[in-house]
């Protein structure tokens, strides 16, 4: 398929039966005109960009139908006020959805998804959710676990529907903590999909692409560039094999005007635990991820850099 999709113009549904009925349509379709009868998801809190398009987009190479869903969740905010101000842009978000090649948007009312109102048992992130960001945002990662588990089986093809040949669901790999999640759950409760991460889209200075930039300042942004400069630091000396010595990047961002660092951390990339070794005085070997967390003025921004030795 084509990585330059064609505009669509992409059906909304709002119920998750309209979503079951529309997806297997779709499938059914796709499958009588001989093609593979795949369908690929990208769960999304709305607030769409470039980042988002390019999730889209992959989706659409590698599927014959795309289901976007646009749903606030209320569970993944710690502050109520967060919550409120999230953007809501449905008309701009169908836009950029249509024009990544998106067939079907699903934009449930919070009834649809919670009909009981906040749901009485969440899904646990366990201790990968305790750390790094669940440790800034107690909850987070349970209520994202909880609306994920029950987007995944929203947006899941009939089994006794023949057409289907293929599940697979697209995270952005900015959200490296989110995603490591949602891989571990995936294996550890069985679900019939495959994981598809997608690399992060940053702009051309740098910065890694979030509906949350838009609440910085011209100064702010310049001030936050910073944090992928401390990153692109620490992918040039794994390369190089050298030592990553992370203090460098440390003072690097303290440096910065208005930028408070949560953390900076050189961890394994799939259990999250901190490498204690191969980092500061001896050459780097194997694969790590780099995390770090700031406050720039009032918004918090996360970025991360995976690391391979050349």
């Amino acid at each position: 398929m084509s990585t330059h999709p064609e505009r669509t113009e992409p059906t909304i549904v709002r119920t998750v039966a309209e979503l079951k009925a529309a997806g297997r349509e779709l499938l059914e379709s796709a499958a009588a005109a001989g093609r593979t009868a795949s369908l690929g998801l990208v769960p999304t809190m709305g607030a769409l960009h470039e980042g988002h398009a390019r999730l889209i987009a992959q989706a659409r190479a590698e599927n014959a139908v795309v289901v976007v869903t646009d749903f606030v969740n209320r569970l993944q905010f710690d502050d109520p006020a967060d919550y409120e101000r999230y953007p809501r842009v449905l008309e701009a978000d169908l836009a950029v959805a249509g024009d990544a090649g998106a067939d079907l948007v699903f934009v449930p009312e919070e009834r649809e998804v919670y009909p009981d109102g906040r749901p009485r048992i969440l899904l646990s992130a366990g201790t990968l959710g305790e750390k790094f960001e669940g440790a800034s945002r107690p909850g987070h990662f349970d209520g994202m676990l909880t609306v994920v588990a029950k987007l995944l089986h929203y947006g899941m093809p009939d089994p006794a529907t023949a057409a289907a040949t293929g599940y697979r669901v697209y995270f952005g790999q900015k959200d490296a903590q989110q995603l490591a999640i949602v891989q571990r759950m995936v294996h550890d409760l069985d679900y019939p999909v495959e994981i598809r991460p997608v690399p992060i889209v940053r702009s051309a200075e740098g910065l890694a692409l979030s509906s949350r930039n838009q609440f910085l300042s011209d100064a702010e942004a310049e001030a936050a560039l910073v944090l992928s400069r401390s990153l692109f630091l620490m992918k040039e000396r794994a390369e190089a094999h050298l030592p990553l010595a992370p203090d460098d990047a440390l003072d690097m961002i303290a440096s910065a005007p208005g930028v408070q660092l949560d953390y900076f951390e050189v961890v394994d990339p799939s259990t999250l635990e901190p490498l204690a070794f191969n980092c500061a005085e001896t050459p780097f070997t194997g694969e790590a991820l780099v995390l770090v967390a700031a406050r720039i003025g009032s918004v918090r921004l996360i970025d991360n850099m995976p690391l391979r030795a050349d």
